[in-house]
This record gives structure tokens, sequence and C-alpha cells, in this order.
């Protein structure tokens, strides 16, 4: 059953990843294209367009997630969006650069290696899951004072 429940679980973050990354490649092209900004500026501004619809999809849907702190969640999310910002532009820059093409084919392959080696392992075991921190710590220096 296990086994079940992590596919499922994988296929609606793979849901909420696809209408992300529709939000995302659209903020993208738009700034891109229609306004003419630098397309690593769009790339940016279309991930954190991104992210933000990722982060409200997987809180509420994907990870069942509605019994923990938002703020906790937010600032975990935080922290993996921002790694996955940057992997994502810097990927999508070296990956334009080095192979001359249009940038756009270079993001699409950068955010499938990001979003399944990055977000989704991070959102999983770390983002949505609740890790009584506090508790784990109220523990240790209980245990700490027993020793001393």
């Amino acid at each position: 059953m296990r086994v079940r429940h992590e596919i499922w679980l994988f296929c609606k973050a793979q849901a909420t990843a696809y209408v992300a990354s529709v939000v995302d490649f659209a903020v993208s092209l738009i700034l891109a294209e229609a306004a003419g900004v630098w397309y690593l500026y769009s790339t940016f501004c279309g991930a954190v367009s991104g992210g933000v619809v990722n982060c409200v999809m997987n809180y509420r849907w994907v990870f069942d997630a509605e019994g923990l702190k938002k703020k906790a969640v937010a600032v975990k999310y935080f922290m993996v969006w921002t790694g996955s910002i940057l992997l994502n532009t810097l990927g999508t820059y070296a990956l334009t650069e080095w192979s001359g093409k249009y940038f756009i084919y270079a993001k699409i392959v950068v955010a499938l290696l990001v979003g399944f080696l990055w977000n989704y392992q991070l959102q999983r075991l770390f983002v949505y899951r609740d890790m009584h921190i506090r508790e784990k710590l109220h523990k240790l220096r209980k245990e700490e004072k027993k020793q001393s």
C-alpha cells in the first residue's frame, strides 16, 4: 500500500508542477517576447510566479499539509524555492549560453531536472513534513541536563 500511496503522491505533485510550469512559462514568454524583458529576468519572474502557485496547490491538495503551521511551511518552502530559482535561472543561463539555442529549450531541460531532482524530493521530505523540531530540541536539552 505504501508504494501505491507514493505513486499517487508523485502523480498529484506532477499535476501541480504542470500547472505551476504553465504559469512559469507563460510569464517568462510574455515578459521576454511581448514586453522585451531580457530572458534571464523573464525566467526569474516566471519561476517566482510558478512557485507561488505550486506552494498553494501542494499545501492544500498534494501533501495534505493543512495541519501544519503555514508559517513553518512558508519558511521551508522559501528555502527550497530559493535554491530552485537559482538552479533554474543559472541552469537556463548556462545551457542557453553554451548551446546558443533559444532560451526556452534550455529552460525546459533545466526545469525538468530541477523539478524531479530538487523540488519534488525536498518538498516531500522536508517542506510538507512536520519535523517536530522544537520537540526534538527540547528532548535533546532534557537529555543533556540529565547527563550533566
